[in-house]
């Protein structure tokens, strides 16, 4: 086993990495940028390294300081958590040569599946069934005029070396595509550095479900079972949950999924923690999407169902230890959700909404499980995602974790910065949430049947607009008639002031 080893990220996931190394007796290494130089994870850290300014770019995003970073500490490996250079394989490639472990897969099965295009066809190769669409990006306007007459409108525009929903857009008709065409390869430009798209047939109305999977570095590999992710935001996860409500009622279901992405998983010749993405028709027909290589956001419910702690099994799989779980040895108990608590306003269209943290009650008790990099006085940056935590919890029953987790989102409260953790007070208390007859529509028809009545101030765009712009990304055009929700996203901060 690694006697010490480098987190190659930030925020919350760099403190639950550090946290399992210490309970495996492993020395740790952070990394941090100016912004985060009194980060917790800097704190918690057996020793931290300066990358350089705020900009990622500057600090989280190179290798060749990174690497220093482990040759001057002494690291013999990097866990790079998720984002960031988590699943780029020149980095994966770069470690090796420096004799320095990635805890992750090869830089090759990285390589072959981390192109969407290259992923596909991969899975249709081994028998995974995959939406229609093109299996190379398109070179020009009249090619993608072409593709997408012969696939069907509507039809979704695709980075091929996308994630997040950045270098994703949806065309209903040919009078679109040319604009969408060109916003979607400018975006995946700025995101990805490669301004490939690619097109497929936009499912209408689906659930988004992936299959976490293990293996080891000997060919032995198993699935760990889905997880529901259909709640989105811009294409962005925000609840997470395990089992989804679809596989309580057709088990065969997971099986069918897991065989699947297995498949694919061994034809990319994969090892260490991976997943598998599908969309799921209202038909409950199933077609891969992409695989990520790396542990999820979202792989907490899966560690509260199984029992597993997906951390300790990439470290040991990572020192070359043989997986000792057979397919058969994995069961489910109970449920699990997970909410990702943003700094962000639901009110003007999820905007981050960074700045200082004046004070912070914590939700506790049976079944509660909180990821967090967040204390009173820190100052959430611009420059990140403002992902602040996970709250994760478990019961024996779904009903039972949805009451858990609403009165855990009740009990939580953070004052100083806009969070949305009374927009999923509100969703938990959804009857389409609760009763699990949701996709990935849900998010805007919830803020469609809640009501738009408020209206957003010039003050509010104006700060909107220069957020979005600071990140990126162009801030929805102001329309007669624009709202909000009528409701704060403060949670409660007033009575803490």
């Amino acid at each position: 086993m690694f006697r010490k080893v480098l987190v190659a990220n930030r925020g919350e996931i760099a403190v639950r990495v550090i946290r399992g190394l210490r309970e495996m007796g492993i020395a740790s290494v952070a990394v941090y940028s100016d912004a985060d130089r009194n980060s917790l994870a800097v704190r918690m850290a057996d020793e931290a390294v300066r990358l350089g300014p705020a900009p990622s770019a500057e600090s989280y995003l190179r290798m060749d300081r990174i690497l220093d970073a482990a040759r001057l500490t002494g690291a013999e490996a990097i866990h790079p958590g998720y984002g960031f250079l988590s699943e780029n394989d020149a980095f994966a490639a770069a470690c090796q040569e420096a004799g320095i472990k990635f805890i992750g897969p090869s830089a090759e099965s990285i390589r072959s599946v981390g192109s969407k295009t290259a992923a596909r066809q991969i899975a249709k190769a081994a028998g995974a069934p995959i939406v229609p669409g093109i299996e190379e990006p398109v070179s020009s306007i009249e090619e993608a005029r072409s593709a997408a007459r012969a696939i069907g409108y509507p039809v979704l525009l695709k980075a091929v070396a996308g994630g997040g929903g950045k270098g994703m857009r949806r065309v209903d008709r040919e009078a679109d595509l040319e604009a969408a065409l060109r916003d979607a390869s400018s975006e995946a430009e700025r995101s990805f550095r490669n301004a490939a798209v690619y097109i497929e047939k936009l499912v209408i109305e689906p659930r988004h479900i992936e299959i976490q999977v293990l293996g080891d570095e000997h060919g032995h590999i198993i699935h760990l079972g889905e997880r529901e992710c259909s709640l989105q935001r811009r294409h962005q996860k925000v609840i997470e949950e395990s089992p989804s409500p679809v596989m309580l009622r057709y088990p065969e279901l997971r099986q069918a999924m897991g065989e699947a992405a297995l498949k694919v998983a061994r034809a990319a010749g994969y090892y260490n923690a991976g997943t598998c993405e599908f969309l799921v028709d209202a038909d409950r027909n199933f077609y891969f999407l992409e695989m990520n290589t790396r542990l999820q956001v979202e792989h907490p419910v899966t560690e509260l169902v199984t029992g597993l702690d997906l951390v300790e099994w990439q470290l040991r799989i990572a020192a070359g230890e043989p997986l000792t779980l057979q397919q058969s040895d994995i069961a489910w108990r109970g449920s699990a959700i997970e909410c990702r608590i943003y700094a962000e306003d639901p009110a003007m269209d999820f905007l981050p909404s960074p700045g200082r943290i004046e004070w912070v009650r914590e939700p506790s008790g049976p079944g509660i499980r909180l990821d967090s990099a967040v204390y009173p006085g820190m100052t959430v940056p611009m420059e990140y995602d403002p992902l602040l935590a996970k709250l994760a919890v478990w019961a024996s029953t779904r009903e039972r974790a949805i009451d858990r987790m609403h009165r855990a989102i009740f009990e939580y409260r953070v004052a100083g910065i806009k969070t949305n953790l009374e927009f999923f007070d509100r969703v938990l208390a959804d009857a389409e949430f609760r009763t699990g007859s949701f996709h990935t529509a849900y998010i805007p028809e919830f803020f469609a049947r809640a009501g738009r009545t408020v209206p957003a101030t010039e003050e509010e765009r104006a700060v909107a607009s220069a957020i979005a712009a600071y990140h990126g990304k162009p801030a929805a055009k102001p329309r007669v008639g624009d709202a909000r929700p009528q409701w704060r996203s403060t949670h409660h901060a007033e009575v803490l002031r």
